[in-house]
Parts: C-alpha cells; sequence; structure tokens
C-alpha cells in the first residue's frame, strides 16, 4: 500500500463499505464493544510498525467503539488494541485483483501480501471477495492455519459466533439498485438501515 496513492478508486468503493457498516449489528455483542471501519490503514506488525494495509471494509468486536473510550480512531493499530478484526472484505478492483485473490507473491524484504496479513499474521477468523463486475462472492474461513474456501450454496457466509451471517441482497441503496453485499441473520433475515427502522417506526405509529 502506497501512501501516495490516490483514494477510492470509485463510487462502488465508498457505497459497499457504508452499507455493511450501517448494517453491521452483531447480537452477540454490546454495540459499545462493535468496531467497523473502511478504507482505514490497518498496522499489522509491531516489528514493522510502518506496514499496513487498508482494506476496504473490516469489523471488529471486543474493541470499545471509540480508541480507549475516548476518541475516534486515526488508524487501526493491532498491538495497541484487544482484538484483531474478525471479518475482513475486500472489493475486486483492475489494480488490486491478483494480491486481493491470494495470487501473488510477497517479495523479500518487503511487506507481505494482504493474504498472508489476514491468514499468517493476523489469522482474521473471515476473509471475504466480492466482485461488482461479476456480482461473484467468494468467502474464506480460517481453519487451524489455513484459509479454506467456504460452500456458497445459499449464498449467505454464516458467523455464528456474530449471531450473523453475510450474504447477497438485490435492493436500492441510496438509490442505486444492483446486488449488495448485506448483513443478516443467521436465519437469512435483512439487518434493517437506520432509515428503514425510522420508516418502520413511522408505519407502527400511524
Amino acid at each position: 500500500d502506497n501512501p501516495e496513492e490516490p483514494g477510492l478508486p470509485d463510487e462502488f468503493h465508498f457505497l459497499q463499505p457504508l452499507l455493511l457498516y450501517l448494517t453491521f449489528q452483531p447480537t452477540t455483542w454490546s454495540s459499545q464493544f462493535v468496531y467497523a471501519a473502511a478504507d482505514l490503514n490497518l498496522y499489522y506488525d509491531v516489528t514493522h510498525p510502518r506496514w499496513y494495509k487498508r482494506p476496504d471494509w473490516f469489523g471488529v468486536v471486543g474493541v470499545p467503539r471509540l480508541y480507549e473510550g475516548q476518541d475516534l480512531r486515526l488508524s487501526y493499530v493491532t498491538w495497541q488494541e484487544r482484538a484483531n478484526p474478525f471479518v475482513v472484505v475486500e472489493l475486486l478492483s483492475p489494480g488490486t485483483e491478483e494480491e486481493d485473490s491470494g495470487k501473488t507473491i510477497s517479495k523479500v524484504n518487503k511487506p507481505p501480501t494482504k493474504w498472508e496479513v489476514y491468514e499468517k499474521i493476523l489469522r482474521i477468523p473471515y476473509y471475504v471477495i466480492f466482485s461488482r463486475y461479476t456480482d461473484e462472492i467468494q468467502a474464506f474461513q480460517l481453519v487451524g492455519s489455513r484459509y479454506q474456501l467456504i460452500d456458497l450454496t445459499n449464498e449467505t457466509i454464516p458467523m455464528p459466533d456474530l449471531g450473523l451471517s453475510l450474504g447477497l441482497w438485490q435492493g436500492s441503496f441510496r438509490e442505486v439498485d444492483r446486488l449488495w453485499l448485506r448483513w443478516m441473520t443467521l436465519e437469512g433475515e435483512l439487518i434493517p438501515l437506520p432509515s428503514e427502522v425510522a420508516l418502520i417506526a413511522q408505519r407502527q405509529a400511524a
């Protein structure tokens, strides 16, 4: 990751992480100990404190929403936190597809690849890859020391430790109708957006 590189590659890289952020509501944790971020530097190696990856989206449980309960995070520094990310989502783009898919090899005396960081160093339990060009999703679960491909027969990824599943949803978000990644219950019911909660409340009050 190059600190001189431009920002988000396209509008989808803003909208899709936003939808994930708004619907990431684990039922097994208090909201005070749930954290999610998009396009935020993730520092992973105390022996190389300037090395980082920048996931398109990641979620953590077991850490305060605010850093030390007081302030917004400038970045996520794993050796200063109580937990590593529980799930990472990468959105494929032409410039990152090879590395996101684990098809690149790290070079000597250079930072490890994303795959190596997520699987070997941080041991993130779930790694999800989604392509907006093909609407294909791939998901991997850490089993032992290796990622194993998850069978997506039902197009959902159950994560019992969160009380959630991650799946594909055809719908309109911010006036864009397409196939999105969205958080759901383990039974497949959509986690409502704040705007949807407000609309339901209005209808019930009418």
